[in-house]
């Protein structure tokens, strides 16, 4: 029997289509659930009481085997693409059925019920479903949490029934392979087979509120971190993996909204998720000490090694992966508001770590720049060295989050732009990646500087000097910016070989112009006149 005291909701289950034979684990606290996943031996405890455990096969998202189903309700409205693979409704049931016979034949089954988003108005039942405890805590730790006398009358709007263990047919559930993420807006389920990693369940749940918001209730989905700072001016920041998004929005003189998920309504932003779920590759208390403080009791740690003969974690290991990870809830920050809302946002920042050393440390853009910069998601990543290779290379990700966009992106940055017109937010392009040349020639910009450039920007520093005019990316530069030298605003400037950067940054503005040929027929004239000079 499960340690809960809760009653198990039976009928729902059994509506469901799971059996009361098996032994059901309703609503387990994170202890309780810590406490099953070591007397299951699926996971160890390391020095400071969180538990680490292995997700086998899968240490990431699987892109190519996300599928949603094509039927009436996204036939026309979902963008069709390799993130947004379509699935005839008649494999939807073929795949939950062996999910559910595959769950009824399990001896324990644990189960949670939980919400998504802080604003009341768009709160998410979820009930969450899996065959080990340890993705139940990772539920527990990423979603919002109900109090207990919300329980008796809870009523999920959308299921997630995960079965890692269980490898499917390829053939006959109309998918690539063994393992499928599969989304049914008609039958609001998440169906997720043969794979471990517990992002598949918190990206399956940011996908459809990335349908629903903005196609339903007219609100602006984002895939950005928050933060609030002490006279209550809210600001956003956008990045893909390396560009600094959880580092810069953590500040000790702002409180925390959230690190990864929000809404923008009409009155402000909202957190979508109760907890983090954070990289924890070379973590130290210097680089991130909120993170690495949070990995403690009811932290769930992913694909980490120990120090030999230790259960201390070597954070620096990739044996395993490099996506190593951590899941704790939103109040293990201890600079985290509680609700997780903010007002309308005063300022924006896109970060970008452009790896060519071509793009200026801080910029503002018009509101046209803003949607055209939000659709192309830019950022510039060193290549590994298994081949010898050196150069940038450079990824674009639309709304810096094209994975999980079920819209074409010009819906969102559509949305983006007229909240930006209507509220005047400003918005900042913020290089945190190479000065002085490329990634090999020059340096990395100190991370000193680029918090001082946002301090000026949330400080209103920045309103009353001078800009110039960047004559490719048509940003306007500022030609000062307290606690930076001058020298380095310029991009430029910075390069010994005028000649090279002036080649670099034409091959830049090539690669977004042609990256932004797939989403010119869903934007405005306006936006496509926001696109770099050549």
């Amino acid at each position: 029997m499960s340690l809960s005291t809760i009653a198990i909701p039976t009928r729902g289950l059994e509506e469901l289509g799971l059996q009361s034979t098996n032994t059901l684990h309703y609503q387990l606290s994170a202890e309780e659930l810590v406490h099953d996943s070591l007397r299951l031996n699926q996971g160890e405890l390391n020095n400071t009481g969180a538990l680490v455990v292995k997700t086998g096969e899968f240490t990431g998202r699987s892109p190519k085997d996300k599928f949603i189903v094509k039927d009436e309700i996204t036939e026309n409205s979902v963008h069709w693409n390799d993130f947004n693979i379509p699935l005839e409704e008649k494999y939807f049931h073929c795949i939950r059925k062996k999910i559910l016979d595959y769950l009824n034949a399990q001896p324990e089954v644990w189960v949670r019920d939980s919400y998504a988003c802080a604003d009341p108005r768009y709160r998410l039942n979820i009930r969450v479903v899996n065959d080990n405890p340890w993705a139940n805590l990772f539920a527990y730790n990423m979603f919002m949490r109900p109090e207990e006398e919300e329980l008796d009358n809870f009523n999920p709007d959308w299921h997630i029934l995960a079965a890692p263990g269980l490898h499917l047919d390829a053939q006959e559930c109309g998918v690539r392979q063994h393992n499928a993420a599969v989304i049914s807006f008609k039958h609001r389920t998440i169906l997720i087979a043969g794979s471990a990693y517990t992002g598949e369940i918190k990206k399956g749940i940011f996908s459809i509120l990335n349908y629903i918001l903005p196609h339903d209730k007219g609100v602006l989905s984002m895939h950005c971190s928050a933060n609030i700072g002490q006279d209550g001016d809210t600001a956003l920041f956008f990045g893909l993996s390396g560009t600094g998004k959880t580092t810069l929005s953590a500040d000790p003189n702002r409180k925390l909204i959230g690190d990864d998920e929000h809404g923008w309504t009409d009155t402000g932003v909202f957190n979508f998720e109760g907890g983090c779920y954070a990289k924890c590759i070379d973590l130290s208390p210097e680089k991130e000490p909120a993170i690495y403080a949070a990995i403690r009791n009811g932290a769930l740690v992913e694909n980490t090694s120990f120090f030999p003969g230790t259960n201390e974690i070597d954070f620096a290991n990739k044996t395993i992966t490099e996506n190593t990870r951590v899941s704790y809830p939103l109040h293990y920050i201890s600079n985290a508001i509680e609700p997780a809302v903010g007002g309308i946002p005063e300022n924006i920042f896109f970060l970008t770590c452009d790896a060519y050393g071509v793009l200026p440390p801080v910029s503002r853009l018009t509101p046209a720049q803003a949607m055209y910069q939000f659709i192309s998601g830019y950022t510039a990543k060193v290549a590994g060295t298994e081949a010898g290779v050196t150069e940038p290379k450079s990824t674009f990700s639309a709304c810096f989050g094209a994975p999980f966009l079920p819209l074409h992106p010009g819906q969102y940055a559509s949305m983006l732009g007229e909240k930006l017109r209507k509220h005047n937010v400003k918005v900042w392009l913020i290089n945190t990646g190479w000065t002085g040349g490329a990634y090999g020639t020059g340096n990395r910009m100190k991370l000193s500087y680029t918090r001082a450039m946002i301090s000026a920007a949330l400080d209103g520093k920045l309103d009353s000097v001078e800009y110039e005019m960047n004559p490719v990316f048509g940003v306007a530069v500022p030609t000062s910016c307290p606690g930076v030298p001058e020298a380095i605003l310029n991009p430029r400037n910075t390069w010994a070989d005028k000649t090279a950067y002036d080649k670099a940054a034409e091959s830049l503005a090539k690669q977004f112009i042609t990256n932004f040929e797939k989403y010119a027929s869903g934007v405005t004239p306006e936006v496509l006149a926001a696109a770099p000079k050549i």
